[in-house]
């Protein structure tokens, strides 16, 4: 699948969100990337037997303050090589999109790998 025909799954896949969790996206800048960089993969840790889906980039929702000034909007990085070597169909992987979206969003909302694992987006 190349990285248009990705993209176009991702936005059926945002699209098709439950209602609950449409709002924090809309207000998130959504990236798509072909695979994360080796420096990030080091960086948070990650083998190289393991896949990074997607990354949060941002303050968290418990860190923001009201007299913080203005910043850029939270961005969700998508990583299709990953997403798409993971997946066997196109409905496979718009639920793992949605998947790695509502884990993203965990993190927006302050919570760490451990809570998200508990909560079943590990």
């Amino acid at each position: 699948m190349n990285r248009r025909e990705f993209e176009r799954v991702a936005r059926k896949a945002i699209s098709s969100l439950p209602d609950v969790f449409r709002p924090y996206v809309e207000g998130c800048m959504l990236v798509v990337k072909a695979r994360p960089s080796e420096e990030l993969l080091r960086q948070m840790g990650i083998g190289e037997d393991e896949d990074l889906f997607g990354l949060y980039e941002g303050p968290s929702l418990v860190e923001r303050r009201v007299d913080d000034p203005p910043d850029l909007p939270p961005r969700i990085t998508l990583f299709y090589e990953p997403l798409t070597g993971a997946c066997e169909t196109r409905e496979e992987l718009e639920r793992e999109i949605q998947r790695t979206i509502v884990h993203e969003i965990g993190h927006f909302f302050g919570l760490d790998e451990d809570r998200l694992a508990e909560l079943g987006f590990e």
